[in-house]
């Protein structure tokens, strides 16, 4: 399989380099326009002529492009190209305009539209009249009053955009005063019901202290009463005491007698004491020390005998 991109050619061993020659184009002659071989794009929608073929914006075609040195505006070069048609190879000519910034068909075609004769009384023959000087000039009033129009239409819509704002600031301020007084409304009312709840409070306050008095009334009452019935049964009790103490005046108590009562009841014991003391003395007590378990005599089991030491 031979290389993608050969890197060395073959050349048999009777090539003669010099029986090669270079072909060079032949140089335009002086004055004669410059033309050179150019992929281009249509720049404007036209119809050809001859078979009314359609060729549309954008179609690419490889052209003839000459650039004649006489023909230019305002030190601006003009081109001219030359294609032909993609049905019936009809040749079309058309050239450069830097008056109008834009193209002009020479020959070969017509165009689909003319963006500088829209809306034109007439709308430019077929004999491609050019526009008068009183066209022009009412073309432009035309254009002026459009551009005025959509002018006066957008200041229209500012104004009324403007006036929309306004209207909502408007309601704006009219809902936060609305808001403001109902909240006035609203702390006027509650300040009523806590004066009113004030006014029940001191009623309720003056039945509680009646209550109260009457109560510390009657518990003043109860007390005395009670005060003087235990009056009464104190010096009855003093009574009592004073003839108590008169009869049992005569016998002596263990305290006279020298004998105390606390050391008796330590020296004397008493029988509960000496039987949880006997008790306690009966439990064994546990012990730590390690206890040793006899092994069991495996031996025997199985019918071995154990020689008897004879020590």
């Amino acid at each position: 399989m031979s290389e993608r991109k050969v890197l060395t050619k073959y050349y048999p061993p009777d090539f003669d380099p010099s029986l090669v020659g270079r072909s060079r184009k032949p140089k335009a002659e002086q004055g004669q326009p410059k033309v050179q071989t150019v992929r281009l794009m249509a720049p404007f929608s036209l119809r050809c002529i001859a078979c009314g073929e359609y060729m549309y914006r954008g179609r690419k075609f490889n052209a003839r492009k000459q650039t004649p040195p006489d023909e230019r505006y305002l030190g601006i070069q003009i081109y001219r190209f030359y294609i032909r048609c993609t049905r019936c190879s009809a040749e079309i000519v058309f050239r450069t305009d830097p008056k109008n910034q834009d193209y002009v068909v020479e020959r070969g075609a017509k165009r689909n539209t003319e963006p500088w004769k829209r809306g034109l009384d007439g709308g430019g023959g077929e004999d491609g009249e050019e526009e008068t000087d009183e066209q022009r000039l009412d073309r432009l009033e035309r254009e002026m009053a459009e551009r005025e129009g959509i002018e006066t239409e957008e200041r229209n819509a500012m104004a009324e955009l403007e006036a929309k704002t306004a209207d909502a600031k408007r309601e704006m301020a009219v809902a936060d005063a609305l808001d403001e007084i109902r909240s006035r409304n609203a702390r006027l009312e509650k300040a009523q019901r806590e004066g009113a709840g004030l006014e029940i409070v001191g009623l309720l306050s003056t039945e509680e202290e009646e209550r109260r008095r009457q109560e510390e009334e009657d518990a003043e009452a109860a007390r005395r009463a009670f005060a003087r019935a235990r009056g009464e049964l104190v010096e009855e009790g003093e009574v009592l005491s004073t003839h108590a103490d008169g009869e049992l005046g005569n016998e002596k108590g263990p305290a006279d007698m020298g004998i105390d009562s606390g050391s008796s009841s330590d020296k004397v014991p008493s029988p509960s004491s000496s039987a949880t003391v006997a008790a306690k003395t009966d439990i064994p007590t546990p012990g730590f020390k390690r206890q040793i378990k006899k092994k069991k005599d495996h031996a025997a089991l199985l019918g071995i005998k154990k020689k008897q030491p004879l020590v």
